[in-house]
């Protein structure tokens, strides 16, 4: 028992910093990555003699920290209301502005805009505006490049509901993206 507690101080001295990141990066709430890093600690603890030593400690916690994030957010999806788009559709399901069919006029632009600081601000801001249930899918399927299937079982929601999340997201990004970003530049 004495080892176990030496173990698990330090490594909460020494991965508290990369498993608080990664929680932020995808929470984007510090109380919430600091809550959810305080749950990893607590899993490590209750399950410490599962853990056999094939992978680094960092790569077990990383996978409970997976797991706590898939956790939160399947809670928090289920508890927030549907988020509506009618400022996109009309009534009858039209598009109220086909400029979001359009493509964007790039010219004279930088070819290479993940390369530009100013418009990777600008991305990271937009993705922060998207409701939270949308923000971990866009994040888990896009930027941590996992497979539908993958995403949808961690956060328990269908591929079908998936992909219209998704594409939800796509719409508001581009939205933000052309006020902020590719018109008034």
């Amino acid at each position: 028992m004495v080892m176990k507690n030496e173990t698990l101080k330090k490594w909460i001295d020494e991965y508290s910093g990369p498993l608080l990141k990664k929680a932020l990066y995808m929470l984007s709430n510090k109380e919430d990555a600091q809550d959810v890093v305080q749950e990893v600690f607590l899993a490590a603890f209750s399950s410490y003699d599962s853990f056999e030593g094939k992978s680094q400690p960092l790569t077990w916690l990383m996978a409970i920290l997976n797991r706590k994030i898939a956790d939160f957010y399947r809670k928090k999806y289920k508890s927030e209301p549907n988020i509506r788009l009618d400022h996109f559709f009309d009534e009858t399901g039209s598009w109220k502005n086909n400029d979001v069919l359009n493509d964007w006029d790039v010219s004279g632009k930088e070819p290479e805009l993940l390369d530009n600081d100013d418009f990777n601000k600008t991305l990271e801001d937009c993705i922060e505006e998207l409701p939270a249930r949308w923000k971990i899918l866009l994040k888990m399927y896009y930027l941590e490049e996992k497979k539908a299937p993958e995403v949808s079982q961690e956060l328990d929601v269908s591929t079908t509901n998936l992909w219209k999340i998704l594409q939800r997201c796509r719409m508001q990004l581009r939205e933000c993206l052309e006020f902020n970003w590719f018109s008034g530049r």
